[in-house]
């Protein structure tokens, strides 16, 4: 078998749900007679975070400010911050601040962690004629983040490594029946004219693959082994 180097140290993080794509998390606050509209969006670019923000801009174009901040990528390496007219520092930055100490958890009673990316949030505000002053702006906007995810489930996306498995066509589809039987995902067979390769899907955890080893030879009675065919991006429930 091979290994392939990670395009990434992380192996998994954590993302908002795919719907959020189409239909961004909305949530709004009141403080002091000014509107503080939340907007929360799943993105894999600065060019579709620039795209929803710019979008929001034309659908609220009365509106005083619209201040964004977004991070992207499993390392979590790609990130910015807009104040928008507010004085320095009292909007993107908290709002980014927000998003990158939110903490989430990737199943009831598991470890707490703070790698929620790929999302962009984005809060419109309508001046209600008070001012708020440095601290106040600060907690309104980081508070317009919060309660805006607040709104929202969270999903974990996880790297899988693609094993390719050649097989004898004679033994493809039980080599296949007993790796599924053993909870492995295998994803396709694909039949060629001198044998069959089953694609599985393994957890990119250090782990995975040495007990997928040690199954598929049981399985196999030592005939088989396995090939990194690339790795992918899922959404794990």
């Amino acid at each position: 078998m091979s290994e392939e180097q990670p395009g990434s140290r992380a192996s998994r993080y954590t993302v908002l749900p795919s719907t959020t794509i189409s239909t961004p998390i909305v949530h709004e606050l009141e403080i002091k007679r000014s509107r503080f509209i939340g907007h929360a969006v799943r993105v894999t670019t600065e060019e579709e975070a620039s795209s929803f923000i710019a979008a929001l801009r034309r659908q609220h174009h009365d509106a005083r400010h619209v201040c964004s901040a977004f991070i992207l990528g499993p390392d979590r390496d790609s990130l910015r911050s807009s104040d928008d007219r507010e004085p320095a520092g009292t909007a993107g930055v908290p709002m980014l601040e927000a998003l990158s100490q939110r903490e989430t958890r990737s199943e009831p009673g598991g470890t707490v962690a703070r790698d929620l990316s790929d999302v962009c949030v984005a809060v419109v505000r309508y001046f209600g004629g008070v001012k708020l002053g440095a601290g106040g702006l600060v907690r309104a906007y980081s508070d317009a983040v919060s309660a805006t995810l607040d709104r929202s489930v969270t999903v974990t996306r996880q790297r899988r490594v693609l094993a390719g498995v050649d097989a004898p066509h004679a033994e493809a589809g039980r080599w296949e029946n007993e790796l599924r039987a053993a909870d492995f995902h295998v994803q396709e067979t694909r039949y060629g004219t001198g044998s069959a390769t089953l694609v599985v899907a393994l957890p990119d955890d250090g782990r995975s693959s040495a007990v997928f080893t040690e199954r598929l030879a049981s399985v196999t009675a030592g005939a088989g082994d396995w090939r990194t065919l690339g790795t992918e991006w899922v959404d794990v429930p």
